[in-house]
């Protein structure tokens, strides 16, 4: 016979909870780690945090034995009293009875001291950099992005999939993907025992499940995932890594890429106006009140402005010419660079903007032709301080000029062969995009670099855990 789950909560309360529900003078418990100790002759304060939220919680600790033990960085349990605070910076405080050392921690030791540490430093010891408070509040940011998009996609009929992580296409064509290769055979290779591919035929970790998302589609109608993909990216910028993670969006019978820019701007919306209280947490520290600025402009902008991918290159091009202060020359045909990205979000536009039917040769075989035979339906998402955030088209539903695709972009079509089939058998006008993750918390918090958006980056010739 299986066993009842007991009533009430399967885990006490963290710090958060504790906080923001529970009366003055209860006798409670709390689990955390020592971000700082302050002795004064009859009394010791320690701010204890469990990750939860940002400030901690003051422990108040008025027995001079029980607070011999505690040192930065040590694990603790500690019960007590939570109580009205006299002190300025916190409502309640804890004042402590009983002191547990769960976890020691020598303080002389310890790499993550209370002064400034280097961006670098912090990479460096990344398995403890989760323990600062900007990566902390980073990864809390990313736990309420990933929740306000499930539950948007939820209301507007989404069905979230989990797509595979190996696969046999590049989505993208851009010959960046990571290959698959069997461990070698520990005997001598013989004509018997000779390496073969695991798989059968090459494998490679995907770029995006793009493609995937497309064949669930035509049986779901709307899918979505947020999952890991992986590019053999050598390009050491700060909007790049080897692994990263993308909300990616597929829905059928849809025929307009206005419609598909409409989706992604509610859904980034969604997540600026719920994230407001972690932005202003990072607009607090030095330098980021402008990005503040920029998360509330868009939020309140009624509608993000389209701009075709020719009045672009014409803009740019009148800039130029007046100022000459781009590196590269803007002209029809080229692609747009970053430096061109952001001018037009922050410069010309003063925030979001689609940016729309780009030349079909700057683009991945899938996307489909517009009736000038020249362009494909298209968008760039290029956003105020980091420039493209999101991607999308709508898809190549039509056989013929799928397969001519295919030939342009030198593809096999063999190897495709069950992607043109999804238009054999009932295929449907369909779109959807890519959102990079890392960008998107990069967006919001202001931190330049998206290896700091992330707990464990990997990029070209750096993976230390």
């Amino acid at each position: 016979m299986l066993g009842r789950i007991p009533s009430g909560s399967l885990l006490p309360p963290t710090i958060r909870q504790l906080l923001g529900g529970t009366t003055s003078n209860a006798r409670v418990q709390v689990n955390g780690w020592i971000k700082s100790v302050r002795r004064q002759k009859n009394i010791t304060f320690a701010v204890i945090s469990d990750g939860s939220s940002a400030k901690g919680i003051q422990a108040v600790i008025q027995n001079g034995s029980l607070a011999k033990a505690l040192t930065n960085g040590a694990s603790v349990r500690l019960g007590g009293t939570l109580a009205d605070s006299p002190g300025k910076g916190q409502d309640k405080e804890l004042r402590v009875e009983d002191v547990e050392v769960v976890g020691e921690c020598d303080p002389a030791a310890y790499p993550i001291q209370k002064q400034a540490l280097s961006t670098e430093y912090l990479r460096d010891n990344c398995h403890l950099r989760a323990r600062t408070n900007t990566i902390a509040e980073m990864l809390r940011l990313r736990a309420t992005t990933s929740d306000v998009l499930q539950h948007f996609f939820n209301s507007l009929g989404f069905c979230y999939v989990h797509t595979p992580i190996t696969t046999s296409s590049d989505c993208e064509g851009a010959g960046e993907t990571f290959r698959i290769t069997p461990p070698a055979p520990s005997e001598p290779a013989t004509e018997d025992n000779r390496p073969s591919e695991f798989f059968g035929h090459p494998a490679y970790l995907t770029v995006s499940s793009q493609l995937h998302l497309e064949a669930l589609a035509t049986a779901l109608s709307r899918v979505y995932t947020l999952s890991p993909c992986f590019r053999a990216e050598r390009s050491l910028t700060n909007r790049h890594l080897s692994e990263f993670w993308m909300l990616e969006a597929e829905w059928a019978f849809t025929q307009s890429v206005n419609d598909v820019c409409s989706v992604v701007e509610g859904a980034v919306k969604d997540v600026l106006d719920k994230t407001q209280s972690h932005a202003q947490a990072f607009a607090n520290d030095a330098g980021r009140s402008r990005i503040l600025e920029y998360l509330q402009t868009a939020s309140s902008t009624p509608v993000w402005t389209r701009l075709s991918y020719s009045d672009a290159v014409t803009e740019l091009a009148k800039y130029q010419a007046s100022a000459r202060r781009f590196q590269f020359e803007p002209a029809w045909g080229k692609p747009l660079q970053s430096e061109h990205e952001r001018w037009l979000a922050e410069e010309l536009v003063k925030g979001p903007v689609f940016v729309t039917d780009y030349p079909a040769s700057l683009k991945p075989f899938y996307m489909r032709l517009n009736d000038d035979g020249k362009t494909v339906a298209c968008f760039d998402l290029l956003v105020p301080h980091l420039g493209e955030l999101v991607g999308g088209s709508l898809r190549e539903e039509r056989g013929d000029l799928l397969d001519k695709a295919l030939e342009n972009h030198q593809l096999d079509k063999t190897q495709y062969g069950w992607y043109s089939e999804l238009r054999k058998y009932g295929g449907a006008p369909h779109g959807g995009f890519g959102l990079g993750f890392e960008r998107l918390i990069s967006w919001i918090s202001g931190i330049e670099n998206v290896r700091e958006c992330i707990a464990m980056p990997r990029w070209a010739g750096r993976m230390l855990l």
